[in-house]
């Protein structure tokens, strides 16, 4: 039975973006008769939510092992909130007994707390175990140097953690046995960055749609009290992180929503869980671009995160569902398959390019607005407004072509991409041999002045 170590900082009953793609996974890598243990943290000062219900979806055969994490009660005097910075020492020296009491084949790394990657190599270097990567967002990412991108943000902080990830980063890649990554794009960059890293050492999956989340959604819907207000208005609703980047494509919606604000049945637009900041220190994104356009009183957000299950919920009550791209054009948001699960009527505006618009072309669903350049796209504003006039004509109707759900069941369910990391995990367990080296030294560090060719391939 092939055992595999999986690391994820995030874990039930705390609900973070991060962790779904392993809790969706968790149920089909048991059934495929393999031995999971999850090394997690025991973070007693969570800043993400708890939500309980999600426990119940971990099968009981899954063994869950809880590091320790410095308090932020001390750690915020040196300005350190960072989950996978306070846990860092903990969590490696409990992967070290993990692995020093028990065998494993495989470790995987599946979060963004991305200070935790190095530990792969770590462990390569003492135990001889192969590490994949899930690369769920850019590790080291170019964004913000971007023309025309806005200012970082974080100060100092984010002049280490930049700074940190392009030593990091190199250092850990140079010896990861495989790198699975929501986007293709993430990939083709590692292969820019580096020579050495080649097509073959990467695999881009999406995260998984969540079947069987919805079963539990759907029942909790029909009887628990609704999210949104009663009104007669069309309501639109939107969950998930709403980021600078993805103000363009806001802008472009309130500029052809602003149209409708004075009609008998004007649209009423919803935003929660915007924020990944803590209760109480989360800001409003959309109140200034809101009364830009005039209808500050139709936009209603609540930044603080919510509940997986209640984001579901959302999509279920919503006359509209939302779905936003980023300036990023590689961003390729988990929130398309439930989206399109739904099955409400679905609005989508993109940058042109980007990889949400080639998805949604992929899959259909939603009625999809693209647009082009750094301003308002005037274009792509009355094609918005078109879309928005059609739907008041046929409220509940599918604004664009329908949605593939036998290609989601069949390439993008929880179980199809479970089956995929699977696959690759069996390669490496069959590829898996002793490094070859010239030396201990040069097998932890093979960049160092002097390494030879032989020990840095």
């Amino acid at each position: 039975m092939p055992r595999v170590l999986i690391v994820s900082a995030n874990f039930p009953p705390l609900n973070t973006p991060d962790m779904q793609r392993v809790r969706m996974s968790l149920p089909h890598f048991v059934d495929a008769g393999w031995e999971i243990v999850v090394l997690t943290v025991d973070d007693r000062e969570p800043m993400a939510p708890l939500e309980p219900e999600l426990l119940e979806t971990i099968p009981a055969a899954v063994k869950v092992v809880r590091a320790r994490a410095f308090s932020r009660h001390w750690s915020k005097w040196i300005g350190v909130n960072n989950l996978g910075l306070r846990t860092l020492p903990f969590l490696y020296a409990t992967g070290c007994q993990l692995l020093r009491a028990e065998q494993f084949n495989l470790v995987y790394f599946s979060t963004t707390q991305f200070v935790l990657f190095p530990l792969g190599r770590l462990w390569r270097w003492e135990f001889d175990v192969p590490y994949v990567i899930d690369l769920q967002d850019p590790w080291l990412n170019d964004y913000y140097s971007q023309p025309g991108a806005p200012r970082p943000p974080g100060g100092w902080k984010y002049i280490f953690s930049n700074g940190t990830a392009k030593v990091l980063e190199r250092w850990t890649m140079r010896r990861v046995a495989h790198v699975i990554s929501v986007s293709e794009r993430y990939l083709v960059t590692l292969q820019q960055r580096y020579p050495w890293f080649t097509a073959a050492q990467g695999t881009a999956l999406t995260f998984g749609a969540p079947d069987i989340d919805f079963a539990t959604a759907r029942r909790i819907f029909a009887s628990a009290p609704r999210l949104l207000p009663a009104s007669n208005t069309f309501k639109i609703a939107y969950a998930g992180r709403l980021g600078a980047d993805m103000l363009p494509a806001l802008n472009h919606l309130f500029a052809a929503v602003a149209r409708f604000k004075d009609a008998p049945r004007p649209f009423e637009l919803f935003f929660y869980g915007t924020s990944y900041a803590p209760a109480g220190q989360a800001k409003s994104t959309t109140t200034t671009l809101a009364e830009t356009h005039g209808i500050g009183a139709l936009v209603q957000e609540k930044p603080a995160r919510i509940g997986y299950i209640d984001s579901l919920r959302l999509l279920l009550e919503a006359d509209l569902a939302l779905v936003l791209g980023s300036e990023d054009k590689a961003y390729s948001p988990s929130k398309v398959y439930p989206t399109l699960m739904a099955g409400r009527p679905t609005l989508a505006v993109a940058p042109a390019g980007s990889v949400l618009v080639d998805k949604l072309q992929e899959l259909g669903g939603a009625a999809l607005v693209d647009f082009s350049g750094n301003g308002l796209d005037l274009d792509a504003v009355a094609r918005l407004r078109q879309s928005l006039d059609e739907f008041t004509q046929h409220p509940g109707l599918n604004l664009g072509p329908p949605a593939r759900l036998d290609l989601i069941t069949r390439q993008y369910s929880a179980a199809a991409i479970a089956a995929q990391q699977l696959a690759i995990f069996n390669r490496l367990i069959r590829q898996a041999q002793p490094p070859a080296t010239t030396g201990r030294l040069e097998e932890f560090w093979p960049d160092l002045p002097g390494a030879t060719l032989e020990a840095k391939q």
